[in-house]
């Protein structure tokens, strides 16, 4: 039986980087999450050993490992060392983020883009780990309200600014594959901290930023 590599090895190291997608033979990677797959299968209807899902066990064990990645990272390890003193007193916003999470009530996928503003407190915060931070959150089983203020309280918390905006913006499969079945619609959900929940100006700018 081959190792099962460390989750903190895999997403963090580029020798490890390839772990989740490289199969073997004979290769078991978590024998409780692919037995479980397994009787999902028989359940619908399928024969878990028939060529086409007889590595489908494995596969989806490591994808789930990964897309739930989030619960074995914590925000506050990524902003540490990242965040440096700069006297800079202007909005710093970072949009366009995309992320895919998992709705938790269907444990189906949803997906779009998170926009990210700032006002600095004597001290700014690398830009790449903005985008890391609304992993860790989005990586969980979620929903996308608790996703954005997750997002906001943690950069409120750990950036000590004098506040933070969160915007996100989704289309959800478990709108578009079942239920309502409605392909076109998306979901819009805003987290305001500090000064933007305060001052309707600030809120306004950066409004205005993500739109243009």
């Amino acid at each position: 039986m081959s190792e099962k590599p460390k989750l903190s090895q895999v997403l963090t190291h580029g020798r490890y980087a390839t772990s989740f997608d490289a199969e073997s033979a004979e290769e078991v990677y978590d024998p409780r999450k692919e037995s479980l797959v397994r009787s999902m299968l028989t359940e619908i209807g399928e024969d878990p050993e028939r060529e086409g899902l007889r590595r489908t066990p494995l596969r989806v064990a490591k994808a789930m490992d990964f897309l739930t990645s989030g619960y074995s990272l914590s925000a506050e390890e990524i902003l540490k060392g990242a965040i440096f003193k700069e006297d800079v007193k202007e909005m710093v916003v970072v949009r366009d983020i995309e992320f895919y999470s998992m709705c938790e009530h269907h444990m189906l996928p949803f997906f779009g883009h998170a926009h990210v503003g700032y006002l600095p407190n004597g001290q700014v915060v690398g830009l790449s780990k903005v985008a890391r931070v609304v992993d860790v959150f989005a990586r969980r089983l979620q929903v996308q309200e608790r996703l954005t203020n997750q997002v906001a309280d943690a950069l409120m918390e750990h950036l000590s600014a004098h506040g933070v905006a969160v915007v996100m913006e989704a289309s959800h499969t478990c709108m578009m594959m079942r239920g309502v079945q409605k392909q076109r619609s998306t979901t819009v959900s805003s987290a305001m901290r500090g000064a933007f929940d305060a001052n309707p100006s600030t809120r306004a700018e950066f409004m205005s930023f993500i739109r243009n």
